[in-house]
């Protein structure tokens, strides 16, 4: 985020498409540390803290995706519109879009959950395939974007930001849930 903003191409840019800009870079941000979450890679954050800090900033992804559509749709609405239409001739434009109606549809199962009662492992394939959805079309859009992030940091940036995302869905053998448990042979 430093490189961003030593950026000359923030010289002819307004403060709410900075701000913007931004709001993006530090969802992208977010996006590392929720692996290391829900992984339980960091010590200091297994368990309970780690999860409900988890729910947070996952929340708080919500509210930077949120700000930065807002603030580019107040800097040229047509684009926003056009992308959120999948109208736009950008390509980065789609992976964010579907980037963000993943995180949106997340956030959504995880509030009303417990209410509807989805079962554990249910919610752990939902959630982590959209998690795969997120991460993949955030750190694409991010790539594609000819912006602000200085792109030899940001494809390594992104690239970690897969590593991280790939290592917490394999180390949690998400996919066992789909195995049967197996029964012991009748001894006859």
């Amino acid at each position: 985020m430093a490189l961003a903003a030593r950026s000359p191409l923030l010289a002819w840019r307004d403060g709410v498409y900075i701000a913007s800009s931004f709001a993006g870079m530090l969802a992208l941000a977010l996006l590392l540390v929720q692996p290391l979450l829900a992984g339980r890679y960091l010590p200091a954050l297994r368990a309970r803290r780690g999860r409900r800090l988890h729910a947070w900033l996952g929340a708080g992804l919500v509210a930077l995706i949120i700000l930065h559509v807002a603030g580019l749709y107040l800097t040229s609405a047509p684009d926003v519109i056009d992308a959120l239409l999948f109208a736009s001739p950008t390509p980065f434009s789609v992976w964010g879009v579907v980037a963000m109606w993943a995180a949106f549809a997340t956030a959504a199962l995880a509030a009303v959950r417990v209410r509807i009662r989805i079962a554990p492992k249910t919610w752990r394939i939902g959630h982590t395939a959209l998690a795969m959805v997120i991460v993949t079309g955030s750190v694409v859009h991010a790539w594609l974007v000819d912006g602000t992030m200085e792109p030899w940091s940001k494809a390594l940036f992104g690239l970690v930001v897969l590593l991280a995302t790939a290592k917490a869905i394999l180390d949690l053998r998400v996919w066992t849930v789909f195995s049967r448990t197996r029964r012991p042979a009748d001894s006859r």
